[in-house]
């Protein structure tokens, strides 16, 4: 008898400002969830300490990005504080068929890209408590001028207008509780968490102004 074919697995989009807490979210569910594979992206920015190519990012040159643009090589990609970043389309078609279910981090112009070209994507926003934490996490990465900071900061709060593209919203006070609920969106038990809930507009509205 013929083996089954397995089901297609899922796309799963998670997408924030810089200074959010994004990564430390998305590699703490990795290791609650293993079942969930990590998609890599492509960057032409430099590698910070204790990043590895082929883990954490493909870190390639601006050259070579160009020419994958060109030959259509990106799901998606975008240009984020003058570094290129993109998803390989081929190796994330390849693992959805396959049946793996893949988590994609990515920046909203991304996020944009791929609900246009896979619409069964299951996407995710995490928002910062406040302006003043936003502010508080860029400056702990220690990894920037002021200038650039002040520049972050500006660049993100744009950012989180786009929080109403998404089908789920996160709010990222407590670590713990965030990492909950980006399990419980995993586990298809996220609908509490739908953009559409009560209060998270107004929340929102004096978050950004």
């Amino acid at each position: 008898m013929a083996s089954e074919t397995p089901a297609r697995g899922r796309l799963f989009v998670i997408a924030a400002a810089s200074g959010t807490g994004k990564t430390s979210l998305v590699k703490a569910l990795m290791e609650r969830e293993p079942r969930l594979s990590f998609s890599v992206s492509y960057t032409t920015r430099r590698p910070r300490e204790k990043e590895v190519d082929g883990r954490d990012y493909h870190f390639i040159d601006r050259p070579t990005f160009e020419r994958k643009i060109h030959a259509q090589e990106f799901l998606e990609h975008a240009s984020v504080f003058d570094n290129l970043y993109g998803t390989g389309r081929r190796e994330v078609l390849t693992a959805l068929e396959a049946g793996r279910d893949l988590l994609l981090e990515i920046d909203w112009q991304g996020a944009q890209q791929v609900r246009a070209r896979l619409p069964e994507a299951i996407d995710v926003f995490i928002l910062p408590p406040s302006r003043a934490a936003l502010e508080e996490r860029l400056r702990k990465r220690r990894t920037d001028d002021d200038a650039v900071i002040s520049r972050r900061l500006r660049d993100s709060v744009a950012e989180l207008s786009h929080w109403r593209d998404f089908r789920y919203v996160i709010v990222n006070d407590d670590f713990a509780v965030a990492l909950a609920d980006l399990e419980r969106i995993v586990h298809g038990d996220g609908a509490s968490l739908g953009r559409d809930r009560p209060g998270l507009a107004e929340f929102v509205d004096d978050l950004i102004n």
